[in-house]
């Protein structure tokens, strides 16, 4: 077995927590808040990054501008609707969101939400690490590799292991530090 094969499974681990953290709302716009937000389209939900362009033209503003300008309504209804505690402003032509300030026990809860991500990325690590561990004892017991090869694998796969989850952690204090900050 070559562990080196195997980090891009702990890779997909990190991609997936930074876009799960991405999508959680500071003070800041950031497209990502919004773009995976279902809106009805001609009976089909169809995600707002599908539907037009989003961009930051200020620091706590998102324009959404969609190409089909039938579909305003059905954005403005998935936007309020969504929990983010968004308030649209339709232009007629687009859609504008200013981002309000984060109340203190707003981002309290964002942050207790961060933690909450961060640890199913950990449960995710954990059990890559259960599974690549049974994969290295199988082939131990079934002599494909000697036993010096197997404690020199686990070795390896929890030197993975420490690594990524130390990068879970970062993610997650950067992440809050964005929260907390004003």
């Amino acid at each position: 077995m070559n562990l080196a094969e195997k980090k891009g499974k702990f890779e997909e681990i990190i991609l997936h927590l930074r876009a799960e953290l991405q999508k959680l709302r500071t003070a800041r716009a950031n497209p990502a808040m919004v773009e995976d937000l279902q809106a009805d389209y001609y009976g089909t939900k169809t995600p707002l990054k599908q539907l037009g362009s989003i961009s930051v033209p200020e620091p706590r503003q998102l324009l959404i501008s969609p190409w089909d300008k039938s579909v305003l309504g059905g954005i403005e209804k998935a936007i309020r609707d969504s929990g983010l505690g968004l308030n649209p402003a339709n232009e007629g032509d687009k859609i504008r969101i200013t981002i309000p300030q984060l109340t203190e026990e707003r981002r309290k809860d964002l942050t207790k939400i961060a933690g909450k991500t961060a640890e199913e990325a950990r449960v995710r690590l954990r059990n890559l690490r259960e599974d690549l561990g049974k994969e290295i004892k199988k082939e131990f017991d079934g002599k494909v590799i000697t036993e010096d090869d197997k404690f020199s694998l686990q070795e390896e796969l929890q030197k993975y292991t420490d690594e990524y989850n130390k990068q879970i952690k970062e993610q997650q204090e950067a992440k809050e530090k964005e929260i907390m900050t004003i």
